[in-house]
């Protein structure tokens, strides 16, 4: 089994955060967007993992190409990285890797998390995960037939099709007939909106008979901006509380400070009169002292004080001073 995994560019609606590091490596509950995505889709599959393929713009750089395949590397697995450097769309993201689109595969993009429990259909040639959702018409959706098999994939429907949003992860019995099909996107330059979409090569395999079945996720959580990526960060870290996960670090250097979980602590914390939580998540190297913190993402090495925060995510070796409530700093600012 391999996981392909897309991640396009920085992501402008998570600026200033996306500036200098990638989307998909902001940690959520103390771990990368895309590791905990990997590590998800490899519990949900109970299979070995024999690759994971990044698809990456090159300015990304050589610190994040190393992170990735440490990612790999940690599930036991070979990492790849491939680059696109123009935004194509998603079907000529994944041609990108197409060296590596043989034999059984999992697609993913790298801006959401899911928590799913369920066996794949052996006999379909393709499993399409989707969520029930309250506006489908805000969505891509299936439509299914009597034997529970998706017929069509209809974009944002002005009619009532289904309530089953298309969360954008695949699974291909052979990846390879999805590229066959895909060069024939490209080869015939069908393009929608601008792009080469996955949709086109998905839509040719369902025309000539090809059996796409759903697989539906309990939970989909998304990390496209910062209001939406702090409430994955609360959600994932209840889920994670529920399961008995140990969220904080036995090395804790805590003074005159309460922590309301859950709550995600990591290594060399210092609490100093200080109220985390709930649903907070620090990063490694943080302070806190004189403050409050509740339903906040802060990553690493920051410094916060004389701060009463909700809502709020706060980027790495950030310092920040003052009575703001709901802020979204990034990397290396100075709120004094």
């Amino acid at each position: 089994m391999k996981i392909i995994v897309p991640m396009a560019g920085r992501g402008s609606r998570l600026r200033p955060h996306t500036l200098t590091i990638p989307k998909p490596l902001i940690p959520v509950a103390g771990k990368p967007i895309v590791h905990r995505l990997v590590e998800d889709i490899a519990g949900v599959l109970n299979q070995d993992i024999e690759e994971i393929a990044f698809i990456i713009h090159e300015s990304f750089g050589k610190q994040v190409e190393a992170d990735l395949i440490a990612i790999a590397e940690k599930l036991g697995s070979k990492g790849t990285i491939y680059y696109q450097n123009e935004a194509l769309g998603t079907g000529h993201a994944i041609m990108c890797a197409k060296d590596s689109l043989s034999g059984p595969a999992v697609i993913a993009y790298a801006d959401t998390l899911i928590r799913a429990d369920f066996d794949l259909d052996q006999n379909a040639d393709s499993v399409i995960w989707v969520k029930q959702v309250d506006q489908p018409e805000a969505f891509g959706v299936i439509n299914l037939n009597e034997a529970n098999e998706i017929v069509e994939l209809v974009e944002k429907p002005k009619e009532f099709v289904s309530d089953l949003a298309v969360i954008g992860i695949y699974y291909f019995k052979d990846v390879a007939v999805l590229k066959n099909e895909l060069q024939l996107v490209l080869d015939n330059n069908i393009i929608h909106g601008g792009e080469y979409q996955i949709n086109d090569g998905i839509k040719q395999m369902m025309a000539k008979g090809m059996k796409f079945v759903p697989g539906e996720v309990a939970e989909w959580m998304d990390c496209g901006n910062k209001d939406v990526t702090v409430e994955t960060n609360s959600r994932m870290l209840g889920f994670l509380h529920n399961d008995g996960e140990h969220l904080v670090d036995y090395g804790l250097k805590s003074e005159n400070s309460t922590i309301i979980p859950p709550c995600y602590i990591g290594e060399d914390v210092v609490l100093i009169n200080a109220t985390v939580g709930p649903n907070v998540s620090l990063g490694k190297g943080c302070h806190v002292i004189n403050s409050t913190i509740k339903n906040s993402l802060v990553q690493t090495h920051s410094h916060i004080k004389n701060a009463h925060l909700d809502n709020a995510m706060i980027g790495n070796h950030a310092s920040f001073d003052g009575n703001f409530t709901s802020i979204s700093i990034g990397d290396y600012s100075v709120l004094e």
